[in-house]
C-alpha cells in the first residue's frame, strides 16, 4: 500500500523515581516530536545535548525532529522509509531539506547521497533495506545493526513493504 510507512508511530514509556523514592513510570504516550515525509517517516524518542548525562535528566529534544545530535550529544529515533517502487527524487530531496538536511552528491544522480558528523548505530526492526556505500552495498534485515561511522551512504527498500529501524546518532568529529 502506497504511503504506509507515513503512518508509523512510536511510544516512549519514561521510568524515573516517585516522591519516596521508588522506581515508577513517569509517562506513556506516542512522540509528538515527528515528521512524515514521502522520502521517509522520522520518530524521535530521546535526546541528550551532552554526555555523561544525569540518568533522570529530561530529554532535550525539541519540537521539530534535526538530522544531527546536539554538537556532543545524541538522539534516538525511528524512522520508515517507504520501498524503492514509491521513489521520488524531488520529494525525498524535500524530505531531506524538511529534515535540515542540505547537501547533495553533486554529480546530478537521482539518489541523494548525504554523510553526517555522527556515529549511527542502526538496527533493524521490521522489513529489510540495503546500506549503500560508494564502494559496496549490503541487506539488512531484522536483527541486523550497521555502525555508519560518518561515510556517505544512501539506503534503497527493495522490497514492497517499508522498512523500520532504529538509529542511535552520536556526535562525532573528523
Amino acid at each position: 500500500m502506497t504511503g504506509e510507512h507515513l503512518k508509523a508511530e512510536a511510544r516512549v514509556v519514561l521510568t524515573g523515581l516517585d516522591e519516596n523514592g521508588k522506581s515508577t513510570f513517569v509517562s506513556d504516550a506516542n512522540t509528538t516530536v515527528r515528521t512524515a515525509q514521502p522520502g521517509f517517516t522520522v520518530m524521535e524518542l530521546w535526546q541528550f545535548d551532552s554526555l555523561p548525562a544525569n540518568v533522570l535528566a529530561p530529554s532535550t529534544l525539541g519540537d521539530n525532529p534535526v538530522i544531527d545530535p546536539p554538537p556532543a550529544g545524541l538522539v534516538v529515533r525511528l524512522a520508515s522509509f517507504p520501498p524503492d517502487s514509491e521513489y521520488d527524487a524531488v520529494a525525498f530531496k524535500e524530505s531531506l531539506d524538511a529534515f535540515g538536511h542540505d547537501e547533495n552528491d553533486g554529480n546530478g544522480s537521482a539518489e541523494l547521497w548525504h554523510e553526517t558528523d555522527t556515529i549511527d548505530v542502526v538496527t533493524i526492526i521490521e522489513g529489510e533495506i540495503y546500506a549503500v556505500t560508494e564502494t559496496g552495498e549490503t541487506l539488512l534485515k531484522p536483527g541486523d545493526t550497521v555502525v555508519n561511522r560518518g561515510v556517505k551512504h544512501i539506503w534503497s527498500n527493495r522490497s514492497d513493504k517499508p522498512c523500520l529501524l532504529s538509529a542511535t546518532m552520536m556526535a562525532g568529529t573528523r
